[in-house]
């Protein structure tokens, strides 16, 4: 019997996702008084997926979203071809706030290392957009609107993986850091003493000093034990 054809909106959504997680440069999009202005920022997704920003007060950017929360952030995958369009990328839309999170703060500095210089600094501060729909392009003429339902992580899977991710990453630091080596060579890495700094519901990342790798899993997972599997196959695939 033939395998089922995937279903390509639950493929794109997965792409969606994992570019998302994976971005570490975007172009954020504020506005004052009907007036656009975009910057770039280095954004990081918490573990429900809206985007985490470590912002100065002195900026623009900042100033205008005090002012007006609804904004957007546009990201890009590597163009396949010689023409950009051919390249996968996404807008989300969303609401900004400005928050006070240690966890968070620590998610956006485990993928952003050399912002340890300035992650003290009196006018910084740590920023979430919560996402209210977006549009996701996946090359030339293929798009597709998101709604907010479409970009949410399961709840109950988020608040499982996030609930043991400090005991998984120790573990894996710990007891598996020949499998961290293999993972970050599956992935591209170059060798060295690569350490897992973050994992969620649709992968990890992992570090070498101020490199990061983000290593998607195959599949979103449902809790801790889907993790372990997605784990374990991806240190074999990069044996």
């Amino acid at each position: 019997m033939a395998e089922p054809e995937e279903d390509p909106k639950r493929a794109a959504l997965w792409q969606v996702r994992c570019l998302l997680r994976a971005a570490r440069v975007g172009s954020l999009a504020t506005q004052a008084e009907g007036q656009p202005f975009v910057a770039l920022v280095t954004p990081a997704t918490a573990p429900d997926l809206s985007v985490l920003l470590w912002l100065s007060a002195l900026s623009e950017h900042t100033r205008q979203l005090r002012r007006e929360p609804r904004c957007a952030v546009l990201v890009a995958d590597v163009a396949e071809e010689e023409n950009p369009q051919t390249a996968p990328r996404l807008t989300v839309t969303g609401m900004a706030e400005q928050i006070e999170n240690i966890a968070l703060k620590a998610r956006w500095l485990a993928v952003h290392p050399y912002a340890a210089l300035y992650a003290n600094f009196e006018d910084f501060s740590l920023w979430r957009i919560r996402l209210t729909g977006g549009n996701f392009v996946g090359g030339f003429a293929r798009a597709m609107r998101l709604g907010a339902a479409d970009l949410a992580p399961d709840s109950a899977a988020v608040a499982a993986v996030t609930a043991a991710s400090t005991g998984i990453i120790a573990r894996c630091n710990t007891d598996h850091a020949a499998a961290m080596v293999a993972m970050a060579r599956g992935a591209g890495g170059a060798e060295g003493a690569w350490r897992m700094v973050g994992v969620d519901v649709d992968g990890c990342d992992l570090a070498m000093g101020e490199r990061v790798l983000r290593v998607a899993f195959a599949a979103p997972v449902a809790d801790s034990d889907g993790v372990r599997r997605e784990l374990i196959g991806l240190a074999r695939a990069g044996d």
